[in-house]
C-alpha cells in the first residue's frame, strides 16, 4: 500500500522514527490517510518526546547548585540509561516499521493508537 509521496507505507512508517519526533511530527501533518503510518508517526513523536523531556528535567536538576551537584551521582547513569534506551528504541523501532509490525510500545502505543483509531 502507498503512503505520502507514493512511498511504500513501511518504509513511510519507518521514516517517522529516523529523525526521532521531528519525522514523526512531519509524517503525521503529511499523511492523513494511512493508519498504519499515523500510528508509527505519532508513536515516535510522543515516545522520543517523552524521552527527551525526561532528559531535560534531569539536566535542570543537575543544573541546581548544590542539590544538583549531590544528585549528579545518580542522575548522570540514569542519563546514560535513558540514552541507551533512546537509541535501542530507535533502531528497534525502525526496524519493527520497517518490517511492517504495529508493534506498541507500553502506555505509549496504546495512546497512539487510540488517538489514530478515533
Amino acid at each position: 500500500m502507498k503512503s505520502i509521496f507514493g512511498l511504500d507505507e513501511k518504509l513511510a512508517a519507518a521514516l517517522s522514527y529516523v529523525f526521532v519526533f521531528f519525522s514523526g511530527i512531519a509524517v503525521l501533518i503529511m499523511e492523513r490517510e494511512n493508519k498504519f503510518v499515523r500510528f508509527h508517526a505519532l508513536q515516535s513523536t510522543l515516545w522520543f518526546l517523552a524521552l527527551m523531556i525526561v532528559n531535560w528535567v534531569l539536566v535542570l536538576i543537575r543544573g541546581l547548585p548544590l542539590i544538583g551537584w549531590i544528585l549528579s551521582f545518580i542522575i548522570i547513569p540514569v542519563q546514560a540509561v535513558l540514552w541507551f534506551v533512546f537509541f535501542v528504541s530507535l533502531v528497534f523501532l525502525v526496524y519493527k516499521a520497517y518490517k511492517g509490525e504495529t508493534f506498541k510500545l507500553p502506555i505509549v502505543g496504546d495512546v497512539a493508537w487510540a488517538q489514530i483509531n478515533k
